[in-house]
């Protein structure tokens, strides 16, 4: 049985934050003078939340919206590390124009009442 109209199960709601949040992050990517590439990036591997370059770099963004920022460095664990490693190496695997280009993993921290916390490099391969 569907909730009543104008109720959201917390799913939805939890969905619904996470585009707001990945929307957010991409704002502030190109505030710092990054180039979108690609949203919500799927593979048989995983998905990938934000994929941006800047200059000779690519960077696989993962976005974390939670309560406070120790929840969101939390909420990655080393398997969804593994998960986004996969995505992206098949991400290059189909972009030889990109070969040369140096590629990281990044984590965008949404938190309420925050300004967006960008940390670069979070995880190394």
């Amino acid at each position: 049985m569907a909730p009543p109209r104008g109720r959201q199960t917390r799913g939805q709601q939890a969905h619904r934050l996470g585009h707001r949040a990945e929307w957010l992050a991409c704002l502030w990517l190109l505030l710092k003078g990054y180039r979108i590439r690609a949203r919500r990036y799927k593979t048989h591997a995983g998905e990938i939340d934000i994929i941006a370059s800047r200059g000779g770099l690519i960077a696989f963004v993962e976005v974390k919206a939670r309560p406070d920022h120790h929840a969101a460095l939390e909420a990655l664990s080393p398997r969804q590390q593994q998960r986004l490693l996969r995505a992206a190496a098949l991400y290059m695997a189909t972009r030889r124009a990109d070969a040369d280009l140096i590629w990281r993993f990044d984590m965008i921290l949404i938190t309420p009442w925050r300004w967006p916390r960008h940390i670069a490099d979070a995880w190394r391969a």
